[in-house]
């Protein structure tokens, strides 16, 4: 029975896109309101939120759920010490987003049941969403998360094909609608969670401050060590590198 279990392929592999916070390099639509640093500055807390969260995820079922981050150099560094263990951490393949989410997809339903992808500032994701979508995979083809400006935060397959990836209107608001087409012709089932949202220019950085603001004092510094309250829900009042 326990070596069954143990060769049996893990439900779900976590794939998150990231990279190192380089001024002038990532976040540039809020260089004009925080300069290039500052915008480094908030991809490194953005990613920090979201990788805390997927790992807090992933500690709860150890042997269901493997996380991988994905980083476009492969030098360590303390930033990115504090969001994966080097056994955790890939280099992104080459090429465009639709060739390193093929490349990715591939790996990660060739080591799980299922895949995962995420973006680095898919600050809307929480556990129960996480839970939601792994509830969904049992009996869908696919999951959709789609993000407020058309594009989506998240995507979980148990089935792989090229067209989700390949001639994708990347970087515009017919991602989401587009993969709903490919989906349709491919004959898939899919299920979609709506309500997220990612950070990409000055209003989203500002809703996120917000809800950042909701937090404890310690809660940012419990999330850079992997402890504490990285995981809970994010709630906006009483209530983007993007994958788009």
């Amino acid at each position: 029975m326990t070596r069954d279990l143990l060769s049996r392929k893990p439900s779900l592999s976590i794939h998150l896109l990231g990279r190192r916070p380089e001024p002038g390099v990532c976040k540039t639509r809020l260089i004009s309101v925080l300069g290039a640093e500052g915008a480094a500055n908030a991809h490194a807390r953005l990613l920090t939120h979201v990788a805390g969260m997927l790992r807090r995820w992933c500690s709860d079922a150890p042997l269901g759920r493997l996380y991988r981050l994905w980083v476009t150099s492969a030098e360590s560094t303390p930033f990115l010490d504090t969001l994966a263990d080097a056994c955790q951490r890939r280099v992104q393949p080459e090429g465009d987003l639709g060739a390193r989410l093929t490349a990715i997809a591939r790996i990660g339903l060739a080591e799980a049941e299922a895949v995962l992808l995420v973006g680095g500032d898919a600050v809307s994701l929480d556990i129960e969403t996480l839970d939601h979508t792994e509830s969904l995979l049992s009996s869908h083809d696919a999951v959709l998360i789609p993000a407020e400006d058309g594009g989506y935060v998240a995507l979980a397959l148990k089935r792989f094909h090229p067209d989700l990836f390949c001639a994708m209107p990347w970087g515009t608001a017919g991602v989401a609608e587009e993969t709903r087409t490919v989906f349709r012709r491919l004959g898939w089932s899919w299920k979609e969670i709506p309500g997220h949202w990612d950070v990409d220019f000055p209003e989203e950085w500002e809703r996120f401050r917000r809800l950042e603001n909701n937090w404890s004092d310690n809660c940012f510094s419990s999330i850079v060590s992997g402890e504490g309250r990285s995981g809970e829900p994010v709630k906006e009042g009483a209530k983007k590198e993007s994958l788009r």
